[in-house]
């Protein structure tokens, strides 16, 4: 059964692969599941059709018979867990690539998410220029991190895996602020991500959208 996943109808980035439906997107991609999309606007993620798939009326969802999923961590472990090649065969590999899935989104997201915050949602108010310097060093400190485990390694654990897909579209995030590039094997390690066959694919098909003239 063919799933079908929601995106927003305009993203807005643009289209730079930092809506997070790109993350659901490129694991299908890498299992090599097709999928189908549904647009949604902005104010449709707040109806009660789309609220009874998303209860805080987000992107994306995902859909296959009567399975119904919100939030790209669970999306992208049951993809995992469903199709082979996200996830290792070996039972300890697998629960340390499940790990970094964890670690993506619990400890390194929140981090440049707050940095985001700071710089874009709360760029007029007047503690901002107290408050940047500050969560600039949270991000460096969890980048510092995560850097030293990563060393030398072209992934995380051995082999790509989901651990490594949630954690480069998490560092996708703060590619832009320059930080990223302090530390140059995270960069080197997130332009390896990019330059995957399967992620190029998912980012033009959600650039493809947001490209088009808008009806």
């Amino acid at each position: 059964m063919t799933p079908t996943i929601t995106a927003f109808e305009r993203s807005p980035d643009g289209g730079k692969g930092l809506a997070r439906d790109t993350r659901v997107r490129w694991a299908l991609e890498e299992v090599g599941q097709p999928y189908e999309v549904r647009l949604v606007s902005f104010g449709a993620m707040k109806e009660p059709a789309h609220l009874a798939l998303h209860p805080f009326g987000q992107i994306p969802t995902y859909e296959e018979g009567d399975l119904a999923l919100f939030e790209t961590g669970a999306i992208v472990f049951h993809i995992a867990e469903r199709h082979a090649g996200l996830l290792p065969d070996d039972a300890n590999a697998r629960a340390r690539a499940i790990t970094w899935m964890f670690a993506a989104l619990n400890s390194v997201e929140p981090v440049i998410l707050d940095l985001f915050t700071v710089k874009v949602l709360e760029g007029d108010k007047p503690w901002r220029k107290e408050r940047q310097p500050l969560a600039e060093d949270r991000v460096r400190n969890r980048l510092g991190q995560l850097s030293a485990r990563l060393g030398d390694a072209d992934w995380l654990d051995g082999a790509f895996s989901a651990g490594d897909l949630m954690m480069v579209s998490v560092l996708l995030r703060v590619k832009a602020s320059g930080i990223l590039d302090e530390f140059p094997n995270l960069a080197a390690y997130v332009a390896r991500g990019e330059a995957r066959p399967a992620y190029q694919r998912a980012f033009a098909a959600q650039l493809a959208i947001n490209a088009a003239p808008a009806s």
